[in-house]
């Protein structure tokens, strides 16, 4: 008895840990479940928003990477792309092109801008020279008389001056290439302006249908507007032209008529020159391309120049 007194009286306490249902856990598992729902319903939508093209060239890409991603070409999302393989970036239309071809084709869309900005200040230089002759003219009392005979306008190859002859008022000696002094007045402040852009010119000789009866058979209509047109040239250079500005010099005799009602009229002997645009001026240096040295459209309508009354008209004359 007295052995069991001394024994010792031991307490066991029970140490409650939190968890179940009233601990934590529980909403980590929650979250990374709802995160997989909501990534899984973001897939189902992509998946219904895409075309069955893209579908496909997103599977043909994880199948063969390196290979869609350096060739391109057919299976890199074609979708309803009549060729195969085209385009500019994996869309619903174009497809998938190489990284070359797509800098390619940006170099390209680049390059036109570029031409079509150039175009537009090559038209307003030529627009601006036109406003600058046509003021010269009116400010000049000698060439202001001469207006009528002036004719200046805008043609798809450039800016066109036209310098008409008349019945009274010609502009060359009878069936010869010598200039009238006004013509080299005429001339002399046309090329003058002429300086002030960097375009190129091209000048044409036009005679009309009266045949040339001064000279044998080795001198016609052709070689006679081809000479006048060579004549004045050097007389735009004479009144300080730069030399270079000049890329052609034809003679078209009467094969552009000025008036194609009457062939004989007058105002169809005429100097042409044309300030090239670029355009025109690229075609003319490549082969000697085809530019417009013609009248205006609506130059058969148009009533000739007037005529003085202090000079009694002339048989036609070249």
């Amino acid at each position: 008895m007295a052995n069991e007194e001394l024994r010792p009286i031991i307490v066991k306490r029970i140490k409650k840990v939190a968890g179940g249902h009233h601990g934590g856990a529980w909403k980590i598992a929650y979250a990374d479940f709802v995160t997989a729902m909501m990534a899984f319903f973001l897939l189902m939508w992509l998946l219904g928003s895409t075309t069955k093209g893209t579908l496909q060239g997103i599977a043909e890409y994880f199948q063969t990477p390196l290979k869609i991603a350096m060739s391109g070409g057919e299976g890199s999302g074609d979708s309803s792309s009549v060729i195969k393989g085209g385009g500019r970036d994996l869309s619903a239309s174009e497809g998938q092109v190489k990284k070359s071809d797509a800098a390619k084709n940006k170099k390209n869309y680049n390059l036109k801008d570029a031409e079509a900005a150039l175009a537009l200040a090559d038209a307003a230089h030529l627009k601006a020279l036109k406003e600058k002759i046509e003021a010269v003219i009116d400010a000049n009392p000698v060439l202001k008389q001469y207006k009528k005979q002036l004719q200046l306008d805008m043609t798809t190859d450039g800016l066109r001056i036209q310098i008409l002859d008349d019945q009274n008022r010609p502009m060359f000696a009878s069936a010869k290439a010598e200039l009238e002094p006004y013509t080299k007045e005429i001339l002399d402040e046309i090329g003058v302006a002429l300086n002030e852009v960097p375009n190129r010119i091209s000048l044409s000789g036009h005679t009309d249908a009266t045949p040339y009866s001064s000279g044998g058979r080795g001198y016609s209509n052709w070689e006679l507007s081809a000479d006048r047109a060579n004549a004045s040239r050097k007389e735009l250079i004479a009144g300080g032209m730069d030399e270079s500005k000049v890329l052609r010099v034809v003679g078209l005799s009467s094969a552009v008529l000025f008036n194609k009602e009457n062939p004989l009229d007058p105002i169809n002997r005429r100097i042409s020159i044309l300030v090239m645009n670029k355009q025109a001026e690229l075609s003319a240096s490549q082969d000697g391309g085809a530019i417009d040295v013609g009248p205006p459209a609506a130059a058969a309508t148009e009533s000739p120049p007037e005529k003085t009354d202090d000079v009694k008209p002339e048989p036609a004359s070249k």
